[in-house]
């Protein structure tokens, strides 16, 4: 019998078959998001998306690192079937409001998506590991209502944060960390004209996230804060 006889045989004998605790093991404590199956995805459902960033990451808000993002944003907005169409950049997390044709094109898209900020990030660091340690969290939006609720989430969650710290900031502000000042459906001049460089988002393609929502109650005050 030759050497690699010897070590092809070796190999079958140690590693083959099931064993009770085999496999790679979690990082740290029981993982925050399990890994259970997705559900179905129908393409006419958007989907609201949350990334959160390892502890070790400083804040997403700083303006060094919102650069990272928002090039990530705008070079992956669009693509493998899947639409970046709203965001919001928190400290520890991405909010993300998302388009995709199935389930294969929203997960290749995040991938994509996931592996840019990794890459941007831990470059501007001059770091290397980890980026996103946990899943991604999904929650589909299937009716009006729930994609209202979420475009307000999203496009206010500064204000939601700042209200929970008893501070509000001004009617006309908009959060410069996000695609508020993109969003065109204010229920008032916010004062704010959209930025001149191209948007980091793309356009909606559902019925739901481009027009359906308003009618669960209309366009969105600025001055609200998400409960």
């Amino acid at each position: 019998m030759n050497p690699s006889q010897r070590q092809t045989e070796f190999a079958y004998h140690t590693w083959g078959g099931k064993r009770k605790g085999a496999g790679r093991k979690p990082i740290g404590s029981k993982p925050k998001v399990p890994h259970a199956a997705r559900p179905l995805l129908a393409s006419r459902h958007p989907i609201h998306v949350t990334l959160k960033v390892a502890r070790r990451i400083p804040n997403l808000r700083r303006s060094a690192m919102f650069a990272i993002i928002r090039r990530a944003l705008l070079l992956g907005k669009e693509r493998f079937g899947f639409r970046v169409v709203q965001f919001s950049v928190q400290g520890n997390h991405i909010h993300l409001l998302c388009e995709a044709k199935d389930k294969r094109a929203l997960s290749r898209g995040l991938k994509g998506l996931a592996v840019r900020l990794a890459k941007g990030i831990n470059k501007l660091l001059g770091t290397r590991g980890q980026v996103f340690p946990e899943r991604y969290h999904a929650r589909i939006l299937r009716t009006p209502t729930e994609v209202r609720r979420a475009l307000r989430y999203l496009l206010l969650n500064r204000r939601r944060h700042k209200a929970q710290q008893g501070w509000q900031k001004g009617a006309r502000h908009l959060d410069h960390c996000s695609s508020a000042p993109y969003f065109c459906d204010w229920t008032a001049i916010t004062g704010q004209p959209p930025p001149a460089r191209p948007p980091p988002v793309a356009r909606a393609h559902t019925w739901l996230l481009s027009k359906g929502w308003l009618k669960a109650g209309g366009p969105i005050s600025p001055t609200e804060v998400p409960g």
